[in-house]
């Protein structure tokens, strides 16, 4: 099996390391990463500037792009043969609910989706990295289950509870719970005295009900979402069409 491998915290990440680790005892990978932290960056692609691919010590490739090009690159320039599969991770914290329309980690496994290869993106639920060895062989049990109950290309979003192995819950199918709008910007000043703005922190959940990725993250259990990349309000859609018959 090859397993192109991806993430949205750098090639130098402790997730990524973790992960090729994991996988490349059951597979052919191929790491090509972001050369810096590129959170937040959704699915952006660089169309402004060129990109350039280095290859670091241990073999990991890195892009000064997104998860995005990173994927895209390989796909489209780099690679002899498509993988089997890509998978992108382990992120730094967690990816549920509306955080999956920013997320980088979760974009660059889109992007390999796009191009119809099946794709797993992988967090672990709280940031610091704490049981990032059990994460790993989770995701690497994951990787192994195959899926071929689902239909091909998928995307599976996985957030993995930051627990020893021996205390993590059942792998959990789950659908996206949804958030608070986020907490206000944060005003400060730089240097010169000029006014700058943070981003202010995600908003609590509203809804993390049973069957939500918050309800299982929040037991201990591995939450597994497939998703899809249709926007399409089919409701609205209908009434649109009977509105302009």
């Amino acid at each position: 099996m090859r397993i192109l491998i991806s993430n949205d915290d750098g090639y130098l990440a402790p997730g990524i390391n973790a992960l090729a680790e994991a996988l490349a005892t059951v597979a052919d990978i191929t790491v090509v990463a972001p050369d810096s932290n590129r959170s937040g960056a959704s699915n952006s692609l660089t169309l402004d500037r060129p990109l350039s691919v280095n290859r670091a010590a241990n073999g990991f490739y890195y892009v000064n792009g997104t998860p995005t090009d990173c994927v895209h690159i390989a796909l489209t320039g780099m690679l002899d043969a498509p993988p089997d599969l890509v998978v992108s991770g382990i992120n730094n914290g967690q990816n549920m609910g509306d955080d999956t329309l920013y997320s980088g980690t979760v974009a660059a496994a889109t992007e390999a989706f796009l191009f119809g290869i099946p794709a797993i993106a992988f967090s672990q639920v709280h940031h610091g990295w704490a049981h990032l060895d059990a994460a790993a062989r989770v995701a690497r049990e994951v990787v192994l289950r195959g899926f071929d109950v689902l239909a091909s290309p998928y995307l599976l979003n996985v957030n993995i509870p930051n627990l020893p192995y021996e205390a993590m819950g059942a792998l959990t199918p789950t659908r996206l719970g949804r958030r608070h709008q986020a907490e206000p910007v944060i005003r400060a000043q730089d240097p010169r005295g000029r006014e700058i703005f943070w981003i202010g922190a995600p908003g609590a959940c509203r809804d993390a009900s049973e069957g939500t990725d918050f309800h299982a993250a929040s037991h201990g259990l591995v939450s597994i979402t497939p998703l899809q990349v249709d926007l399409t309000h089919k409701p609205q859609l209908e009434l649109l069409t009977r509105g302009l018959a």
